[in-house]
């Protein structure tokens, strides 16, 4: 009788388990799920391996921003509703522009803040990953008006009564 550790008589008990905890497994229906609130800008962070110097800028969907060598563009920009736990996912586009030969596609695809490692550039000088997704920065505040400084008053000054 050659009979292995985990005999036929073991696995069955073992799969009746394993089919079990299937089926408390909750599936959530696209109507349950949360939908993601698209934002117009992308705060990145972005490493520059020759100098050592990492640096956060913004940038808004559907416009090229600069970074070394590096054109960044973010197509889209969604992070989660406030009641769900916080992520932000941005589909971000990533060209070398080097001098003399055309624009090279280094990365195309969805980052994501919460799990940098899992989808940043890995680039031989350069390092980009995403922070936030924001909504637009806000206005200006005016500036202040110059204070208006009261006219003298026509004729003769107050308080003093001639003699």
């Amino acid at each position: 009788m050659n009979r292995s550790w985990f005999g036929a008589r073991a696995s069955r008990p073992l799969e009746a388990a394993g089919a079990a905890a299937l089926l408390m497994i909750p599936v959530l229906s696209p109507a349950v799920a949360a939908e993601t609130i698209p934002q117009p800008v992308a705060l990145l962070q972005g490493l520059d391996k020759t100098t050592a110097r990492v640096s956060k800028f913004e940038a808004k969907v559907g416009t090229e921003v600069r970074f070394g060598t590096l054109s960044v563009w973010v197509r889209a920009c969604e992070k989660n509703p406030p009641e769900e736990a916080p992520d932000n996912a941005a589909f971000v586009e990533i060209f070398e522009n080097r001098p003399g030969e055309a624009k090279a596609k280094l990365f195309s695809g969805w980052m994501f803040s919460s799990s940098p490692a899992l989808s940043a550039l890995e680039h031989a000088v350069y390092d980009v990953n995403l922070l936030e997704c924001k909504g637009a920065p806000p206005p200006a505040p005016p500036s202040p008006a110059a204070p208006s400084t009261p006219a003298p008053p026509s004729g003769r000054s107050r308080g003093n009564t001639p003699r």
